[in-house]
């Protein structure tokens, strides 16, 4: 015990050295600085531009103490069991957030294996590639926002770290790969987690709110060096948003998934979801716009799910239909919106249809809006009914998925000139939705696990 804590503080008191050798070469560099009376800013400037190379020379001083035998390794067994000596030492010159350093590791070869290996590299689970986890990491955050020529930038001003937009681009796409569905969404103790939280001591069971909708992305053909794009077109992303109403209509998010994809390609995310929830600890609403493609897949993996017709959807439909038949702003086109609305509110759609049906159009105009909302109430009976959903706390509009879809999708793939491939657009929504849903950081331990993998075979 005696020899192992003596053994703890030479190793301590060597880094500690070398760590101030390295602070006064640093503290030397920033004091030649000519200005005679430098502002805070000035000084901070001063400092973000000059700091990597303390810390560079701090990080660089532990891996060289704490790593001493690694790096002077001679000998090394392959996964064969062939004992192997050391080839030669290799340099690699590895970007952190925190500098830039020059590892010369040693390195094996199994003429059997015909492989060769770098022990070091796994002891430190180092990345294949200059910038390290932990920059690749931060960048795929930031490259999830913004364009990835100013994430870039951002990142260089920020971090004083350069990398390219390629990099930023390669990278994302590349976590985005292990980014699936299963891990994406919260495990069943998350959400259970999230349930609690919702409830927050209450003795009512908080509702669960399951909805889905569709939000347009840009997206072009592959194309190739020798080949055209070709014209771009406008595809549906389709996606489901779960979230909670706590106490005072408290949302507390719970998952989203949105995809580039038919239906079928979301049914499996809805399933996944309704397999992870607690049903007996909670009251579950489903809200659509009335497609019937969505309530066919929320019924069929909630059916016990509460339906609810999106007021506001219905809205829009009624006031559309008043201007059509009555004229913009008339009294009378008023005075129906209002007997529609209220009767909609009174769960009365058969009501509304019947009327829509003795209604003679005075216009073309007017004929196709009857006929078009007479089309999205067919199927709807039951489905309405606002005051009593109110009166029971329940939601009325399908505003968290269109919340969602704009969060999600449109703010990071609808920007001004952006077109994107398929699987480039999915990948970037994996990643957007696993952020907001709090997975990522399971997301990118993923990512590098899997290039542990792939580095450790042969």
């Amino acid at each position: 015990m005696g020899l192992a804590l003596a053994a703890h503080r030479s190793i301590a008191e060597e880094v500690r050295t070398m760590a101030h050798d390295a602070l006064d070469a640093w503290l030397d560099h920033v004091e030649a600085d000519t200005a005679d009376a430098p502002t805070l800013r000035e000084i901070s400037e001063r400092f973000l531009q000059t700091r990597h190379a303390l810390l560079g020379a701090c990080l660089d001083a532990v891996i060289r103490r704490r790593y001493a035998k690694e790096l002077q390794q001679t000998e090394a067994v392959c996964g064969c069991g062939r004992r192997l000596v050391r080839r030669r030492f290799d340099a690699k010159q590895i970007s952190t957030l925190h500098g830039t350093i020059t590892l010369h590791r040693p390195y094996f070869y199994c003429d059997v294996c015909d492989r060769g290996v770098h022990p070091l590299d796994a002891k430190l689970k180092l990345s294949d590639r200059h910038h390290q986890f932990d920059v690749q990491e931060r960048t795929t955050r930031l490259g999830a926002d913004l364009p990835f020529g100013l994430t870039a930038d951002q990142f260089a001003r920020l971090t004083g770290v350069s990398t390219s937009p390629h990099f930023i681009h390669d990278t994302l796409n590349a976590v985005g790969e292990v980014a699936t569905l299963e891990r994406v969404i919260p495990d069943a103790n998350e959400i259970s987690r999230r349930i609690e939280d919702a409830r927050d001591g209450a003795t009512r069971r908080p509702v669960l709110v399951v909805a889905c909708d569709g939000a347009m992305a840009p997206t072009r053909p592959p194309g190739g060096r020798r080949q055209k794009r070709g014209p771009g077109s406008w595809r549906e992303a389709k996606g489901v948003r779960v979230y909670l109403l706590g106490k005072d209509h408290r949302v507390i998010h719970v998952a989203s998934w949105h995809q580039i994809a038919d239906k079928a390609t979301l049914a499996p995310a809805i399933a996944l979801l309704a397999a992870r929830m607690p049903r007996d600890r909670v009251r579950i609403a489903l809200v659509a716009d009335g497609s019937e493609w969505i309530w066919e897949l929320l019924c069929a993996h909630f059916p016990d799910g509460e339906q609810i017709l999106d007021y506001y959807h219905c809205a829009e439909y009624v006031y559309d239909t008043a201007r059509a038949q009555y004229g913009e702003g008339s009294l009378e086109a008023q005075e129906w919106a209002e007997a529609t609305l209220t009767r909609l509110c009174m769960n009365d759609l058969g009501e509304v249809s019947g009327g829509l049906l003795r209604m003679t159009p005075r216009s073309p105009e007017a004929e196709e809006a009857i006929r078009t909302f007479s089309i999205f109430l067919a199927g709807q009976r039951g489905r309405a009914g606002y005051t009593e959903l109110r009166r029971r706390g329940l939601p009325r509009g399908s505003g968290g998925i269109e919340s969602a879809n704009k969060l999600i999708c449109h703010v990071r793939l609808k920007r001004s000139g952006a077109w994107w491939l398929e699987a480039n657009g999915n990948a970037m929504l994996r990643i957007r939705c696993a952020i907001y849903n709090g997975t990522f950081d399971q997301i990118f331990a993923d990512y590098v696990a899997a290039k542990d993998v792939k580095s450790s075979r042969p």
